[in-house]
């Protein structure tokens, strides 16, 4: 415990050092983000000198192993670092899946000769990754999927299509889900492979959303040839690691950290906008009640996922906890951002006009993204029948 609180000390101080003021604020928009790849595009110059210094520090994966072009550190150091990172509101250097859980999954089911060639360019920020699950016929049911992968020999030869894939249009590599076998049961009939995205047959067709941006794409697999060396672990064995991947999603999206290091201050956002009696109070009670249960809520949250991490160094780690914290996590998400709407009123009703400010703007922008944050790793709805069943032992029926 002594070197965990010497590590705190340090690493309080490298970032107090490190990352420029001007990129610490609560209140970002997607276009803040640097996303990983090639040809990463920076905001301003102090988020690029904040990726530089993150990267000599080999802390963009701080918990990877060196070898694999990762910090090294243990999961306790990187788990300090993550909530001193929050706390400063220091923002992630760069992001990418393959950074939050398909490099873990390569690390955990792939050749060596795989690790070595995907994970340390991933560690680096130098390559962009995107998520070939879902199909216009296999969403929530995503086992009944139908992009196919015949066995040519030296190769696979993959058809099909992919729907909702973040990025695909500028991605360097699919995580791919495909059947290879097309008489076993659907969920024993899957396997995972890892696709160039620059491989002939590869095209992609973004899908406009509601925020008038295109995150998303459908991806069109046509004949396209894949080397026997790209199956990431055993054939037909890659349900399995479909649901690894998704653990890392879900464990992405129920983490402190993704709360306490973005989003408003929903109580000084109130004062600023609906005003405060003589004591200080918000003078909307109706008001000041919805938030101190979001509040509340948000805390819970907060106090599971510490509860979480040091439990599973015990033998007493109870296993359902874990379960209820996507869910719960990002339906608070959806409600702090429908209550920072209700804050603002008539404010915050547009994201792309210069009569609004800045955080108004990202107020309603947020509100848009994260609804996607149900739906994403699986919906509120898919993970409430996990729960159900998995923790309570419900029945089926």
């Amino acid at each position: 415990m002594a070197d965990l609180a010497a590590f705190k000390r340090d690493a309080r101080a490298w970032l107090e050092d490190n990352c420029p003021l001007s990129i610490r604020q609560p209140n970002r928009t997607a276009g803040d983000t640097v996303l990983a790849g090639p040809n990463k595009q920076f905001p301003n110059k102090d988020a690029e000198v904040w990726f530089q210094r993150m990267l000599e520090k080999r802390w963009i994966t701080p918990g990877w192993p060196a070898e694999y072009g990762g910090g090294g550190l243990s999961a306790g150091e990187a788990k300090i670092l993550k909530r001193e990172m929050a706390r400063l509101k220091c923002p992630s250097p760069v992001f990418d899946q393959g950074q939050a859980y398909f490099g873990p999954v390569i690390m955990e089911y792939g050749t060596e000769a795989q690790k070595m060639q995907h994970l340390p360019p991933i560690a680096r920020g130098d390559t962009r990754w995107c998520q070939g699950y879902s199909e216009p016929g296999a969403g929530s049911d995503l086992a009944s999927l139908k992009t196919r992968a015949d066995d040519k020999g030296d190769h696979f030869l993959v058809n099909g299509t992919k729907i909702w894939t973040s990025g695909a249009d500028k991605s360097d590599w699919i995580f791919c889900l495909v059947r290879t076998d097309f008489e076993a049961p659907k969920h024993q009939g899957i396997s995972v492979l890892l696709i160039d995205m620059n491989t002939e047959g590869i095209s992609t067709s973004p899908i406009e959303l509601i925020s008038g941006k295109s995150e998303f794409c459908q991806t069109f697999l046509d004949d396209v040839k894949v080397p026997k060396e790209n199956l990431l672990g055993e054939l037909n064995a890659g349900w399995a690691i479909a649901k690894r991947v998704l653990q890392y999603e879900r464990k992405l999206m129920s983490g402190e950290e993704f709360f306490s290091a973005q989003g408003p201050d929903v109580v000084a956002t109130a004062k600023k906008y609906i005003g405060t009696d003589e004591q200080g109070k918000i003078k909307n009670h109706k008001l000041r009640s919805e938030i101190t249960r979001h509040l509340m809520h948000n805390h819970a949250d907060l106090l599971n996922g510490t509860r979480i991490f040091f439990s599973a160094k015990t033998e007493d780690a109870d296993p359902n906890l874990p379960l209820i914290m996507k869910y719960s996590a990002t339906m608070e998400l959806k409600n702090r951002d429908e209550l920072m709407l209700s804050i603002l009123g008539n404010r915050g009703l547009s994201w792309d006009d210069d009569e609004f400010n800045r955080e108004e703007q990202v107020a309603s922008q947020s509100w848009a993204s994260t609804k996607a944050y149900t739906i994403a790793g699986g919906t509120s709805e898919v993970q409430l029948n996990i729960i159900a069943k998995r923790a309570l032992g419900l029945p089926s029926r």
